[in-house]
């Protein structure tokens, strides 16, 4: 018995598959593209005789199984069984089939051989390849919209991971949401909220920033004097001169056999380990545990909303596919409100 699951014990079958009297029973998906060696006196008798219960779905499959007979030029045959009540043939009409022969005088368990059934068959599965064909071809076109997306995710996760541009995307990163900020609480003039968003999103105390700031006329001004402040990683600092001791007393007393470092860091609602070179970060006297810093939590944050920007494009491509019954093409709904969540 072939399953497809056992493949060192399958191996053995299929090696006697080919003896004298050998019958072996297998799966569609089981021993296919396997040559089975013919014993003695299986060649003068006919070869192997392939016997399917049924036709499948695909045309391919079927050629597939066919094709495990007359190998390498053996000899062998083939032959397959479809019964009406299939599930091939009751999607596609039997029952107008059935009658048909019922008033040809064939009883139940009759044998059929007729080119109707064969070309029903085959229009079946034809119909069935081009339905299938049909879905794959629009989970590609839903996937090409997201491509885009997963491409730039992609790219800045890249610059991440190997340090390239990291700097410019984290400045352009605290550039956009700085000028978000602005904008929202300029035009009520409510400086409160804008210090407690402040320090919500950046840790930043405002009484750090001009004085000016407050009463500056221009955003582009009031987003620089924020973006300048909230820059300094103030946290950064700390970490370094805190980190440099500990690092050189790890150096002394463990050995310099110790390369790297992990360092546990916390905004009090998640924590990461942050893992830095040792050498490194003595020599650059904590530049290199800074970096590695901006590094693991750009990936962590990347990473996060990735993920729950997955989620929510499933859940988007879920709800579209009812737009069909207001005659509307569900891709075009996803691609537009894909854009508005982008933005979001």
């Amino acid at each position: 018995m072939l399953n497809a699951k056992q493949h060192a014990k399958e191996a053995i079958i299929i090696t006697e598959a080919g003896l004298p009297g050998a019958v072996t029973i297998a799966t569609n998906m089981a021993g296919r593209g396997t040559d089975i060696k013919l014993g003695p006196g299986v060649k003068d008798a006919g070869g192997l005789a392939i016997i399917g219960t049924e036709r499948h779905e695909s045309r391919r499959v079927d050629r597939q199984l066919r094709g495990r007979a007359g190998r390498q030029g053996d000899p062998g045959t083939s032959q397959f069984y479809v019964s009406l009540e299939d599930d091939l043939m009751r999607m596609f009409g039997s029952e107008r089939i059935a009658s048909l022969m019922d008033k040809l005088g064939y009883k139940e368990g009759d044998v059929i051989q007729h080119s109707m059934i064969s070309n029903s068959i085959q229009r079946a599965q034809k119909k069935v390849e081009e339905n299938n064909f049909g879905i794959r071809k629009r989970l590609l076109e839903y996937d090409d919209v997201m491509n885009k997306q997963r491409n730039a995710v992609y790219d800045k996760r890249n610059h991440a991971l190997f340090g390239e541009r990291l700097a410019l995307d984290i400045d352009t990163s605290f550039s956009t949401v700085a000028e978000g900020l602005v904008d929202s609480f300029k035009e009520q003039e409510d400086f409160e909220g804008f210090k407690m968003a402040c320090i919500v999103n950046f840790g930043l105390d405002t009484k750090s920033m001009r004085k000016n700031s407050r009463r500056a006329t221009s955003t582009r001004s009031l987003i620089n004097s924020t973006r300048k402040h909230g820059a300094l990683w103030p946290t950064y600092r700390r970490t370094k001169k805190q980190a440099i001791p500990v690092f050189k007393n790890i150096r002394l007393t463990q050995g310099s056999h110790i390369e790297h470092v992990v360092v546990p860091f916390t905004d009090g609602r998640k924590g990461l380990n942050v893992l830095t070179n040792l050498d490194k970060t003595l020599s650059s006297g904590g530049a290199e545990l800074a970096s590695a810093v901006e590094k693991t939590i750009t990936l962590a944050v990347i990473d996060d909303a990735w993920k729950e920007h997955l989620r929510a494009m499933d859940d988007l491509k879920q709800s579209v596919q009812t737009a069909y019954l207001e005659q509307k093409d569900p891709l075009i709904i996803y691609k537009w409100r894909r854009i508005t969540c982008s933005e979001t």
